[in-house]
This record gives C-alpha cells, sequence and structure tokens, in this order.
C-alpha cells in the first residue's frame, strides 16, 4: 500500500460558523474519540455544551477548555448513562445549570467482543444496558423538557433535536461482536420509533452511523500499515475516517439548515457499507 495513504488525513481548517449559536447541548461517553470531536464541534458552532463521562476526569476537562476557547460555556458531568438516577440526576443539573437542553448527541457506548458461545451474560448487558438503555433514558429524559418548552423561534425551528450515534452495524452483520451489532440494530429502530412519536411536537430525531473511524475503542484496526491496508479492503473511499467527520455531520443535523431531517440514519462510512467486496463483480 502506498505509503501516503497510510499517514492521518489533514482535515481543513476553516472557522466554524456558529450555526447553533444560544443553543444547549449535552453530548455523552464526550471526552474521547468521536464524543470529543463533537462536542467541540458544537462549541465552534456556538453552543453550550455540558461533557458527560463515566471515567477519564482529566480527559474531561481537557475538552472543558477546548471548548471554553471557542466562546462558549461548557462543563464536565460524570453519570453512567446506563442509571436511571444518574441520567435524571445529569439533567436536573443541566437544567439548573443552562436552563434548558436543545440538542442531545446519544454518543456513549462500548464494545466487550467474543464468540457468542464465550459471550456471557455480563458482557451482554453491559453493552446493551449502556449502548441501548442508556440512550433511552437519555432521550426520554431530553424529549420531556423539549415538550414542556416547545418551540422558541429565536433559538430554533424545533423544540429539540436527538441524535442518536448508531454504526454501520446497525446494517452490517459483525460475527464475534453479537452484542454491540444487536445494539446498534435496536438504536436504529428505538431512533425512527422515537421520531414518528414525537415529530408532531417538532422535535427532531436522527442518528449518525458512522464506518471505520480513528478513535482509540478500535486501535488494533487502524495502528500499524498492516492493519490499515487491510481494513482497506472494506472502505472505498480508501482513507479512515476522522472524528471530525462525524463532528461536522453531528452540526449540521443539529442545525436548522436540517430541520426537514427526521427519522434518518445518516451514514458516514467512506463507502463501507457498499459492499465493497462485489466493486469487481463479486
Amino acid at each position: 500500500m502506498p505509503e501516503e495513504k497510510y499517514p492521518e488525513v489533514v482535515m481543513p481548517q476553516c472557522e466554524a460558523e456558529r450555526v447553533l449559536k444560544g443553543q444547549k447541548a449535552l453530548v455523552t461517553g464526550a471526552n474521547s474519540g468521536i464524543g470529543k470531536a463533537v462536542a467541540i464541534g458544537l462549541g465552534q458552532a456556538g453552543a453550550e455544551v455540558v461533557v458527560n463521562f463515566v471515567h477519564g476526569d482529566d480527559e474531561a476537562a481537557e475538552v472543558v477548555g477546548q471548548i471554553r476557547k471557542t466562546g462558549s460555556r461548557a462543563y464536565a458531568h460524570r453519570a453512567d448513562v446506563s442509571k436511571e438516577d444518574q441520567v435524571q440526576a445529569m439533567f436536573q443539573k443541566m437544567l439548573s445549570e443552562f436552563g434548558t437542553i436543545d440538542i442531545l448527541i446519544n454518543n456513549a457506548g462500548l464494545q466487550k467482543d467474543a464468540p457468542i458461545d464465550e459471550m456471557t451474560l455480563a458482557d451482554w448487558n453491559l453493552v446493551i444496558n449502556v449502548n441501548l438503555t442508556g440512550q433511552f433514558l437519555c432521550a426520554r429524559e431530553a424529549v420531556r423538557e423539549f415538550k414542556r418548552r416547545g418551540v422558541v423561534k429565536a433559538v430554533s425551528c424545533a423544540a429539540g433535536k436527538i441524535i442518536h450515534m448508531s454504526s454501520v452495524h446497525e446494517i452490517i452483520p459483525w460475527a464475534g461482536h453479537v452484542n454491540y451489532a444487536a445494539s446498534k440494530g435496536g438504536v436504529m429502530l428505538m431512533m425512527k420509533s422515537i421520531a414518528q412519536e414525537v415529530a408532531p411536537y417538532r422535535i427532531r430525531v436522527n442518528s449518525i452511523a458512522p464506518g471505520a473511524v480513528r478513535t482509540p475503542i478500535n486501535t488494533a484496526a487502524w495502528q500499524t500499515p498492516e492493519a490499515y491496508e487491510s481494513l482497506m479492503k472494506l472502505v472505498p473511499y480508501k482513507r479512515i475516517g476522522e472524528p471530525e467527520d462525524i463532528a461536522r455531520a453531528a452540526v449540521w443535523l443539529a442545525s436548522d439548515q436540517a430541520d426537514y431531517v427526521n427519522g434518518v440514519s445518516l451514514i458516514v462510512d467512506g463507502g463501507m457499507t457498499l459492499y465493497p467486496g462485489f466493486a469487481t463483480g463479486g
């Protein structure tokens, strides 16, 4: 594989348009990876941001600092999104600090991989509880506030926006990862069902389904040239995604520029779901 295809992609540097000015956002799992990039991207776009995390105080504080450098308010809040009482306390704190919520980015997630015949019930439950139940608990609290407050036209066309972080594995089966794939398939239909239910309240609910993205959760897939070359067999665009690719998609989906987009899984994957194995006829 040519050497120039392996190094990290240099993303274009341009001043973010403040399309989310005055809006209040909560990003779960925001102290690293995709969540970190999304939280900073929302701040650059003018939103005030709650940086949720469960481990990594220093990393969360660093994200808060980067958001504040953009001129937006931010603070970090430790909470396990799979725990109902902690989610409710997190929302109560946000309403006390920021007055309301306009944008929820349901990003927190994890993997505990094993062959199906070796997977423990504890590992199944952990992934489902964080990746699926956690997104339900946060969405429920956000919808309650969106319905209570309604549309504030000076802030947004919508009463609220929820963006679920899914995966290409809401479509692509993934042997050895049945708990993760099941959680993301569940996120997809949960998102669509919530979107259908709350659309009359002018609440927009969508998902982003990333493909291979350069994050700590999948280091083994891209850390060496050999691993990267193998991964590129699955990506027609021939580069790995960067967290900023997902952040830009999230900012757009959360903005009024996407006001007529509802109930959609926006796939951001460099073509991974195009079945690249069939590019030469199968």
